[in-house]
């Protein structure tokens, strides 16, 4: 089966499980994510629906709004019936479970990406408060993210073996390369017109930090639970995890990061307007 007949299956797997409440919420059952994500231990997936929910933490997301405990009745072969623990999942908290699954199961290894995405964008197209923000807002909200998902990645690839700084700009031009199609740090810097002082990542629109974002997460998470250890291997995978993402964005019909246009506006620039409006708000109350 082709990674696009797996990511096709996957999705509708994901869409045909879900349930409504009375109010009309969508939600997950995990015990049904678990058969649907190939894991034939409940003791196993707990254990990655537990690294989802520490991560949903660490986004500072509040968990009990994603992953709700509860019990499920289950009949037994005697025809008698146990109740067994279950989790109510929201779709963000699914997008966590197979952000953190096991890259080995083929319908998360070819579906991970793509799931991942689409995803997080229903995730925010559902999120009245997120939609009201205009283009700029969106901008600073993922650029916060991704300020926040660096420092782990900085973190996992110190333990996989990128030691100085001179290292690290190495490792993040792979993930640049793979992401953008063969362009590092320089050329990307190049291409969008910006001067010295300026930085790639404040000189984003919303997608292509969304790109960024998946690709540093993905690249965390892969150095961790693969144990990844030396500095070649480090960089080999977080160019791997670019390329990933740059496929999956293709397959989707997307426009390549590269060819994103620039922002008019720096966000270094738009965080002091924005700092500078709400004092001045501030002042008047």
């Amino acid at each position: 089966m082709s990674r696009k007949e797996i990511e096709r299956r996957h999705h509708k797997t994901l869409e045909g499980l879900k349930h409504f409440t009375e109010n009309d919420t969508e939600f997950w059952f995990a015990r049904d994510l678990q058969v649907a994500l190939d894991y034939s231990s409940w003791d196993k997936f707990k254990r990655v629906i537990l690294k989802a929910i520490s991560a949903c933490k660490n986004s500072g997301q509040e968990p009990g709004n994603h992953f709700s405990q509860v019990g499920k009745m289950v009949k037994l072969g005697s025809g008698s019936q146990r109740e067994i623990e279950d989790y109510q999942l929201s779709r963000y908290a699914c997008y966590l479970i197979v952000q953190n699954g096991d890259p080995s199961k083929p319908v998360i290894a070819n579906g991970q990406t793509y799931f991942a995405i689409q995803t997080r964008r229903q995730e925010l197209a559902d999120d009245e408060a997120f939609q009201r923000l205009k283009e700029d807002e969106k901008r600073l909200f993922l650029r916060n993210e991704m300020k926040e998902h660096n420092k782990n990645l900085v973190e996992a690839a110190q333990q996989a073996g990128v030691e100085s700084n001179l290292d690290f700009a190495i490792f993040q031009n792979h993930g640049y390369k793979g992401l953008y199609g063969g362009l590092d740090a320089k050329s990307i810097h190049a291409r969008k017109g910006l001067k010295k002082s300026q930085q790639i990542l404040d000189n984003m629109g919303s997608t292509e930090l969304a790109a960024n974002l998946f690709r540093a997460t993905q690249t965390e998470e892969k150095l961790r639970r693969e144990n990844i250890r030396g500095k070649n291997k480090a960089n080999t995978t977080h160019f791997e995890v670019g390329k990933k993402v740059r496929q999956t964005i293709e397959e989707l019909g997307g426009t390549m990061p590269e060819d994103l246009p620039t922002p008019d506006e720096d966000l270094k620039k738009l965080e002091r307007r924005t700092k500078a409006q709400k004092k001045l708000e501030s002042n008047h109350d």
